[in-house]
């Protein structure tokens, strides 16, 4: 079946690649345009990872919607990977940022959104202290300096299949029973071998064995997997985590900046977690850059006796723009008016009807697939059951398959994640734009299983 369904989707990515040339002669042209200052005609590489045959412009974001150069309108479930993971633009952000703007963006200093969004903060994910970046990945080193510092321990661990933005130690991957640098890095990350500890998601004696040494500064991790194909964790194991961890002097961060999708607490709040750290990035903001993260009163403590042992300098600790006045003024309104209860119920009510569309479109058609759905993250998986592990989610990706139905999907108007086959659903999304995306996603099977021979 495998065969077929490959050879179904090379003669479907040919037909579809011809149809987005067509339909995108402004976007054509302006990359083009972009190619000579830009490698590839995109500002960051990244944006290549559509596989389109030219990057899409896009001209305006708003709510659920997006629209191209070329006049196209397209329902949005990527929402920029997260970033607009409560849709583009929302207006109580957009309000925020115009009202700011007219009275300073930056100036080093605290303004009065500050406190707000402190008090704020603390009451949605339970840790009372915080400081804030531009980015997760600015987050998670400063976790991982602050954790050295306050245990004196430099080896971090992380899970195979891990993703915490562009932080080095965790560019890691398991082949063969060693950790080495992951495929696809440019440079060379000698600590991604020197310094990181690297196990199997949902394997706690493996976790115990590599916390045996006394020797890990910290445990960091994703609550759940969600770069390498989308992971859930089992029964039982994150408790398992802190409560390891914790007998053997390690310190545990969780880097929600992609499960915070689970609810307004995070899959944190969902279990009643408390790990020593809490990292969120991207939405945090409404879509500026902008992350957060947080920390336990004893922490602070910690924090402060290093501060006062150390000598006079840089700390290596945070940059010029964190915290920005506009940022703060975006943050404090999307943490109040946008990232709502009611959102939320809006949000992963209509991701379980699309989970269950899926689920339903595979079935009829006896495909090998899955869906996997943390609140309003649904993914598409090409294998029978859930993985378990980083190592099973990879073995099931299948970037032929992806690129068939990516493209099918574009071209009717709909655009899901580059990376797998991942769908976020926003306060914006409608009813409407669910079933279409499943009706589509259920022609472009009947294509792929030879029920359809043609392109409708």
């Amino acid at each position: 079946m495998r065969d077929d369904l490959h050879a179904r989707a090379e003669a479907l990515v040919e037909r579809e690649t011809a149809a987005f040339v067509a339909a995108h002669p402004v976007s054509e042209a302006l990359a083009a345009i972009a190619r000579q200052n830009y490698p590839g005609g995109v500002p960051m590489h990244w944006m290549l990872d559509w596989e389109t045959p030219v990057p899409l412009s896009i001209v305006s974001a708003s709510g659920a919607t997006v629209e191209d150069a070329d006049g196209l309108s397209y329902a949005d479930f990527c929402l920029g990977d997260s970033g607009a993971l409560f849709g583009h633009s929302p207006p109580a952000v957009a309000r925020a940022i115009a009202d700011q703007a007219k009275r300073g963006l930056t100036a080093m200093l605290p303004g009065p959104d500050t406190a707000l969004v402190g008090q704020q903060l603390a009451r949605l994910f339970g840790l009372p202290f915080w400081q804030t970046t531009a980015t997760a990945s600015d987050a998670n080193r400063a976790v991982i300096r602050w954790a050295r510092a306050i245990t004196g321990r430099r080896k971090l661990l992380v899970f195979d299949g891990c993703y915490h933005g562009q932080v080095d130690e965790t560019f890691a991957t398991l082949e063969d029973g060693r950790v080495v640098p992951s495929r696809g890095l440019i440079g060379p990350i000698p600590s991604a071998s020197d310094d990181t500890l690297l196990v199997p998601f949902n394997d706690l004696a493996d976790v115990e064995a590599a916390l045996a040494g006394n020797d890990v500064a910290l445990l960091l991790t994703e609550p759940a997997l969600t770069n390498t194909g989308m992971v859930l964790p089992q029964p039982g194991f994150l408790e398992g985590l802190l409560r390891v961890a914790r007998a053997k002097g390690t310190l545990v961060a969780f880097d929600e900046t992609h499960t915070i999708s689970t609810g307004r607490g995070g899959h944190t709040g969902s279990l009643r977690l408390s790990p020593d750290f809490f990292v969120l990035g991207k939405p945090i903001a409404g879509g500026l850059p902008a992350a957060v993260y947080g920390f336990s009163a004893a922490i602070e403590a910690a924090m402060r006796r290093v501060q006062a042992a150390r000598p006079d300098g840089y700390s290596g600790i945070g940059t010029t723009l964190s915290g920005n006045l506009l940022t703060m003024a975006a943050m404090r309104a999307c943490l109040t008016e946008v990232m709502t209860d009611i959102s939320y119920l809006h949000m992963t009510s209509l991701a379980a009807a699309l989970a269950d569309g899926l689920d339903a479109a595979i079935a009829t058609r006896a495909l090998p697939w899955c869906v996997i759905r943390l609140g309003a993250r649904v993914e598409l998986v090409f294998r029978e059951t859930p993985p378990s592990n980083g190592a099973e989610a990879r073995e099931a990706l299948d970037p032929l398959m992806e690129r068939a139905l990516h493209l099918y999907l574009l071209n009717r108007g709909v655009i899901v994640t580059p990376f797998h086959n991942m769908m976020l659903v926003s306060p914006a999304t409608s009813g409407l734009d669910v079933e279409r995306l499943v009706t589509l996603m259920g022609e472009a099977f009947d294509i792929l299983t030879g029920r359809a021979g043609g392109m409708p």
